[in-house]
């Protein structure tokens, strides 16, 4: 039976109503109307940190299982010299790759877990990781010196990247690692990262304008709104790693740079792709990208000094991004794969993304709390309910590349295989967490509000029945 909530006070005050049996039939007369409870699609209204931080351990426990910390030899027995490699030596494979660009996502997530909640697992996970490839990295690489066969995919991507996806955020992540690990033997890996980010990685051909990143598909000098994040982090970051500040006005140039090719004034979104030299661009809003943008907006206002010229710049467009992202979420809480088009279908790792950078911006002042903490918490209700028992993550767009007709972007398939969806659901559930804890949530008038200060309510709630029968709950 639906039942409908009120506060007892306004229960006592209608004594037929809430204590007697309803016999004449429901209208506006006999029922107040407006606390019939509405048929949620996605659950609505009160939320605890202890509740979110559940969420966090159960996808957690599940990444944590099934990414192994071991090199193997050619007939699966554990390696435990790594100075007399064996030929034929891989990392132990598990449901994910531990050094691709989706797992750089996941390790500077749970970095921000552990310090989040305190909880020490999530550090210890990604400092286990990172000491492992600290070791095996030069044994394969000297094995390489030789000429001699790495077979091990995920090494040789580590040790030859040939793209931002191979190395722009995991290089962020070992950096921030050892902001917390010191002793990190990760220097050389880094170097190596950030020498193909900054020397390396294409960038737009002489004469073609700004000097920023670009490939070679699905056309000549075609700029991706994915590397704004794949790269642009990974600059703004080696101004604090390296200590060089020359990469903060670096990386907030190309950033400009990038809005101004990829921006959508009038829809307040990006575009995807952006073919350089033609008058006529491509212009498909999809969710993820648009997630990476908003992200590498937060992480350079996180990473760039307050005093850093561009920061007013950064704030206003990511709060113009917000505007127009707000307008596009579903009632469910969702985004859309593509965010202005409702057809298409309801996407979990966008969403993560978007519930993650704006309560983060609450937390740090950008945002009003009052105005979009029920938009983040709306979407981390849509996130939780994605989240199976074992763990996974359901509803994630798998690896996407770039088209100019909408077909491939509606018909991209979902997976709870797809390692997009883990780093951003993590990062968000440590962001409403301590959303939680600063801030003060409450159902007003059946209505989700957030407030600066705790709200007390006197009274307990009651909920009434369709027949007019009511009971008082905890």
């Amino acid at each position: 039976m639906k039942r409908y909530l009120l506060f007892l006070g306004l229960a006592l005050s209608m004594p037929a109503f809430a204590q007697q049996p309803q016999t004449e039939e429901v209208n506006d007369m006999t029922t107040p109307l407006h606390l019939l409870r509405p048929a949620y699609k996605i659950p609505y209204g009160e939320l605890t940190a202890d509740e979110v931080k559940t969420s966090l351990d159960r996808v957690f426990a599940y990444c944590d299982a099934q990414t192994p910390h071991r090199i193997l030899a050619a007939d699966g027995t554990p390696v435990t010299n790594l100075k007399n490699l064996p030929e034929g030596a891989i990392v132990e494979r598990g449901a994910f790759r531990v050094g691709s660009y989706e797992w750089g996502i996941t390790y500077q997530a749970l970095l921000d877990a552990a310090r989040a909640t305190g909880d020490q697992r999530y550090n210890d996970y990604v400092l286990s990781q990172f000491r492992l490839l600290a070791e095996a990295v030069p044994a394969f690489q000297k094995r390489d010196a030789k000429k001699e066969e790495i077979a091990d995919p995920q090494m040789e991507q580590i040790i030859h990247p040939r793209a931002l996806d191979d190395c722009g955020t995991m290089c962020t992540a070992m950096m921030k690692a050892k902001a917390v690990q010191a002793d990190l033997q990760l220097n050389g890996i880094i170097d190596n990262y950030f020498d193909f980010v900054h020397n390396k990685q294409m960038r737009l051909s002489a004469g073609a304008g700004d000097n920023l990143f670009a490939r070679n598909r699905p056309q000549h000098n075609t700029i991706w709104l994915d590397d704004m994040y794949m790269g642009i982090p990974t600059l703004a970051y080696a101004g604090i790693y390296y200590q060089n500040p020359a990469y903060f006005d670096e990386a907030a140039t190309m950033y400009k740079s990038f809005v101004h090719r990829m921006w959508v004034p009038e829809k307040n979104i990006y575009r995807h792709g952006y073919v350089e030299g033609m008058a006529q661009q491509p212009t498909y809003h999809w969710a993820r990208a648009n997630g990476w943008a908003i992200l590498t907006t937060v992480e350079l206002l996180d990473m760039l000094p307050e005093n850093h010229p561009d920061r007013e710049f950064l704030l206003t467009q990511f709060r113009k991004h917000v505007v127009g992202l707000c307008a596009l979420q579903s009632s469910e809480g969702f985004w859309h794969q593509l965010l202005d088009r409702n057809d298409s279908y309801l996407e979990t790792s966008a969403t993560a993304i978007y519930c993650y950078c704006i309560a983060h911006a609450i937390r740090k002042g950008w945002l009003e709390g009052v105005t979009y903490g029920g938009v983040a918490q709306l979407a981390w209700h849509a996130i939780d309910s994605q989240i199976l028992d074992d763990g996974r993550v359901a509803g994630t767009c798998v690896g996407t590349g770039m088209a100019f007709d909408p077909a491939f972007y509606y018909y991209r398939p979902v997976s709870p295989a797809a390692a997009h969806g883990y780093g951003p659901v993590i990062w968000a559930a440590t962001e409403m967490y301590q959303l939680l804890q600063e801030w003060h949530p409450r159902t007003n008038d059946s209505g989700l509000h957030f407030y600066a200060q705790p709200q007390t309510n006197p009274s307990p709630l009651f909920y009434v029945t369709e027949d007019g029968q009511g009971e008082a709950v905890k």
